[in-house]
């Protein structure tokens, strides 16, 4: 990472595009192979994260073996179905819908002082359900979507958009998903749009996080290495903003993390028994 005081910009995290293109190509492939599985499925927002998501898996697995699901809800923004549509045209990947309109209505329905946003996250785990559901009927197991920025906020619905087992976009920044959109070709209209979980109608994810993305980010990446609130300021950053940033983070580790268990033996999931890719039997 380039770090020069005094210019505040995204530059700071310019990616070299094609190698990183390359190298999740290669982690989607085997990351999959390693579990049993030759095909993918992607729930298909119309964001630029699912786009990418989806350009890569069709690049890594062939087309034909990926699965993009578009989910809609009767409240959902018309322009994230076109778009969802126009990103699995785009990349070659058929494209199946699913109206989750009853599945979330039926809750709401005997839930009376059901809020816009607890509806919204509803909206988000009954997706989900489809998703596994479908990676049951076609055998193919769900990519991620959510990116870095998102993840260290603690910006997604708990155990819904964290939920897929293998996320090619976890360790980039919002910043860098674009950079990577813009090298794999996502339609403008997709890249170049306000970021929305579209999960409420008129919400946007920068009004929701108080800050834009292309800000937020490069304070992390320094906060995350170390850097001191002073040198961040002195990069252009406010304090509010330096502050609402580590804010987000510190209190959002739990989202991060699988359940918390409490060790009685030597052998606890997670702590001393590996995960199983990292013990492969061979045949």
């Amino acid at each position: 990472m380039k770090i020069v005081r005094g210019i505040p910009n995204h530059e700071v995290l310019d990616l070299n595009y094609p190698l990183v293109a390359a190298a999740l190509e290669r982690f989607i492939r085997e990351e999959l192979h390693g579990r049993g599985f030759e095909k993918a499925v992607v729930a298909a927002s119309g964001g630029v994260d699912s786009s990418v998501t989806l350009a890569l898996a069709a690049r890594a697995l062939g087309p034909e073996n990926v699965h993009a699901l578009s989910l809609p809800h009767r409240d959902s923004s018309p322009e994230s179905v076109a778009h969802a549509r126009l990103a699995a045209e785009r990349f070659g990947v058929a494209l199946e819908t699913v109206d989750i309109t009853p599945m979330v209505e039926g809750y709401a329905e005997q839930t009376p002082d059901l809020t816009p946003r607890r509806k919204g996250n509803v909206m988000a785990r009954a997706r989900m359900i489809v998703t596994f559901d479908k990676s049951e009927q076609y055998h193919a197991l769900p990519l991620g979507t959510g990116n870095k920025t998102e993840r260290l906020f603690g910006y997604f619905t708990w155990h819904a958009d964290d939920s897929p087992p293998v996320n090619p976009l976890g360790d980039l920044y919002k910043t860098q998903v674009w950079g990577l959109a813009e090298h794999l070709g996502v339609p403008d209209e997709i890249v170049h749009k306000a970021p929305t979980a579209d999960l409420e109608p008129g919400q946007t994810d920068e009004a929701d996080l108080g800050v834009r993305y292309r800000r937020a980010d490069v304070i992390l990446e320094h906060y995350l290495k170390g850097y001191p609130d002073d040198y961040i300021t002195g990069l252009g950053y406010t304090p509010e903003e330096v502050a609402l940033v580590k804010r987000r983070v510190n209190r959002t580790h739990y989202k991060r993390h699988l359940p918390a268990v409490a060790l009685v033996s030597s052998t606890a999931i997670g702590e001393f028994y590996l995960r199983p890719l990292d013990f492969r039997l061979e045949d």
